[in-house]
């Protein structure tokens, strides 16, 4: 196939286009840009991979709810009355239409506007009005989704049969439990539309070549652009402070394929500058100390998860960052950022200080995605070789690339 051509590719079409890629380049145009391809995309990881959906902390009272909207599919987060939260899908068992049309609140239950069938927050049918003597309530639940929690985050599944997510459980326990997030709270939460496909967001994420030309803010205070000896010295000197502090935060990397069932995870740990306490402006402390952490250590934790959710988490602050495809040439990145649960604003922290950071570095990303997602429209473009400092994106690219050639 041309890498010019314009018309849609069949589905052979698609694994012809997976095996024209050429290793240690980017992607071709059409995986940018196609419907069909996006459908693909839904299918063989969006719908096969676990996504971080949200911190608990966002339905913290009984009955609370929150409606979550991912692709085309929309999601009730909800907390029973007995404190277990639920992932249901927003579609009436009866003839479809959307049982919840508020996007947060309180509720024991939620009625369908359309017949009035009436379903609890844990998504069990409890009235259908006029139905048969035979009909069986039980059989016409809610569609809940596989849903884990862990040290307060909460992921969900839309699979059949999930993934295995020991690994992932256990690498979250050594790292944002070391962190405290468990014990974190929601302080803001912004969400980006992007007008691009969601990979290149994601491509944009996972790698720094980009951080001195594109992000002199975060370049000042986080050294990841920095030689490789001149990175491992750094790391080495936080890592002693870490562990002078009786803490040890985990790292592991166990980004691998889903051909043995098994979910994606990448943790990994990196030093700020020489004096810099934590993501901020000057690199000034921004918050309480959390979990564990008695002082700042000079460093940082980032968690690669499932393909869509990104973590980082520092000693006064955690950040969440949510890739959410919206169609072939639109996602949304949503950043949740998270503190301290004792921590009051306007006394502990100052939120305009906590959010700068992070809203100038997605600014300044959001822009770049949008001038990339203009250029790969070009009928001319053609990908170039991955750089060194791309490592990761080559990686995601590779295993992108895998887990579209399986069927689910």
């Amino acid at each position: 196939m041309s890498v010019f051509a314009t018309a849609a590719p069949s589905a052979d079409g698609i694994d012809q286009l997976i095996a024209a890629h050429k290793p240690g380049h980017g992607l071709a145009r059409p995986f940018y840009t196609d419907p069909d391809i996006y459908e693909r995309d839904l299918e063989r990881v969006f719908r096969r991979h676990w996504h971080c959906l949200a911190h608990e902390s966002v339905v913290p009272k009984p009955n609370d709810f929150e409606v979550f909207r991912m692709a085309s599919e929309q999601v009730i987060l909800t907390r029973h009355a007995d404190g277990t939260i639920h992932a249901l899908l927003n579609v009436c068992r009866h003839r479809g239409a959307e049982v919840c049309t508020r996007d947060k609140g309180n509720a024991r239950v939620f009625v369908c506007p359309y017949h009035a069938w009436t379903y609890g927050n844990d998504g069990s049918l409890k009235a259908a009005r006029l139905m048969p003597k035979d009909f069986k309530r039980e059989d016409y639940g809610l569609k809940a989704l596989h849903i884990r929690v862990v040290e307060g985050l909460i992921f969900i599944s839309f699979a059949d049969e999930p993934l295995d997510f020991s690994e992932v459980e256990n690498l979250l326990h050594a790292t944002c439990g070391q962190y405290g997030w468990g014990q974190a709270k929601v302080a803001h939460r912004q969400t980006y539309p992007v007008d691009a496909n969601w990979k290149l967001a994601v491509e944009n994420y996972v790698e720094c070549y980009h951080c001195g030309p594109a992000h002199p803010e975060y370049s000042q205070t986080h050294a990841l652009e920095q030689p490789a000896h001149m990175i491992e010295a750094l790391n080495a000197s936080m890592e002693e402070r870490t562990r002078a502090l009786g803490i040890e935060v985990g790292s592991g990397d166990r980004w691998q394929t889903s051909a043995k069932n098994r979910e994606a995870i990448h943790a990994f740990r990196y030093a700020l500058y020489d004096g810099v306490k934590t993501g901020s402006q000057d690199g000034s402390p921004l918050s309480m100390l959390m979990g564990r952490f008695t002082e700042f250590d000079g460093g940082v934790t980032s968690v690669h998860l499932g393909g869509t959710s990104f973590l980082v988490c520092y000693p006064d602050y955690g950040m969440i960052y949510r890739f959410i495809p919206k169609g072939p040439r639109a996602c949304e990145m949503e950043l949740i950022w998270l503190v301290n649960s004792e921590a009051e604003e306007g006394r502990d922290y100052d939120l305009a200080k906590l959010v700068w950071l992070w809203t100038v570095t997605t600014d300044e990303d959001k822009a770049i995605i949008e001038h990339t997602s203009r250029g790969v429209l070009s009928h001319y473009f053609l990908p170039g070789p991955i750089a060194p400092m791309e490592q990761n994106e080559l990686r995601y690219i590779d295993w992108y690339l895998d887990e579209i050639s399986r069927p689910s």
